[in-house]
């Protein structure tokens, strides 16, 4: 059959696809899901419709369904990552009625709010189901090491001032370990290696931008010197990796 190659392609990444219901619902339903997805490509193949077509109206309502029963599994948790993102913009908040230092405006609220609770969701998605403490912890610590990064980052710059381009760089930073991440599975051992990969990564963006820019790298309105710069990165590097020998504790405890 000239499409049973497609075929088993669809079917392969739908069993994946099928592991991000949460574990009682995918025991429950998942056979079941399976049967229906291969029965409706024997159908599309039978009929001659597009395979491509029928596999991604069910990738799509399967999608949906994942993010539904997830959220319906942990909306307890979410509950208390809002509330605990609206008592920390409390802080900045009610500084401002005592001191003339403190001012942010209403994006400032907005995007602090979708960090802080972006943060609080993703590591509520890393953690859930894990089994040490060592894979919490780890993975705690590289979650607020990442929204350090990026608040840092937005609010003052690393390199130079906020509105200094070489900060950019960063943002691979954080793209290596979502990379790393979707590939390790959020296996630990992955996981680690991901981690190392951003601490290693981490180091290399002020040698990359004093190799391009030069001197100019700090020589901005919000300069804090070179030396502050390697340092407040030598910070990140040891979280990062800190984060890195915690996830390969966790593997080996679950070895």
């Amino acid at each position: 059959m000239a499409n049973e190659p497609s075929t088993r392609r669809y079917r392969y990444w739908y069993a994946k696809l099928l592991r991000f219901y949460p574990k009682p619902y995918r025991e429950r339903f998942g056979e079941g899901m399976e049967q229906t997805f291969n029965d409706l490509l024997c159908e599309c193949a039978t009929e001659g419709k597009g395979l491509f077509e029928g596999a991604a109206w069910m990738f799509a309502e399967t999608f949906a369904g994942i993010i539904k029963e997830n959220v319906m599994m942990r909306k307890k948790n979410l509950i208390r990552i809002a509330v605990a993102t609206g008592l920390l913009l409390l802080i900045p908040l009610v500084a401002m009625q005592f001191t003339h230092e403190v001012v942010w405006t209403p994006a400032d609220f907005i995007v602090a709010g979708i960090l802080l609770f972006g943060a609080g969701l993703t590591y509520e998605l890393i953690s859930w189901n894990a089994h040490t403490t060592a894979y919490r912890l780890a993975a705690g610590v590289a979650v607020a090491s990442a929204l350090m990064l990026v608040w840092v980052n937005l609010a003052v710059g690393i390199i130079g001032s906020e509105h200094n381009p070489a900060n950019l760089m960063y943002v691979g930073v954080l793209a290596i370990g979502l990379i790393g991440a979707s590939i390790a599975r959020l296996q630990p051992n992955g996981m680690s290696h991901a981690l190392f990969a951003m601490a290693i990564a981490q180091a290399i963006v002020p040698l990359v931008a004093l190799i391009i820019w030069g001197s100019g790298v700090t020589s901005d309105e919000a300069s804090v010197g070179l030396l502050n710069v390697f340092a407040a990165n030598a910070l990140f590097v040891l979280l990062f990796a800190g984060s890195a020998f915690l996830f390969r504790r966790a593997n080996t405890l679950n070895t």
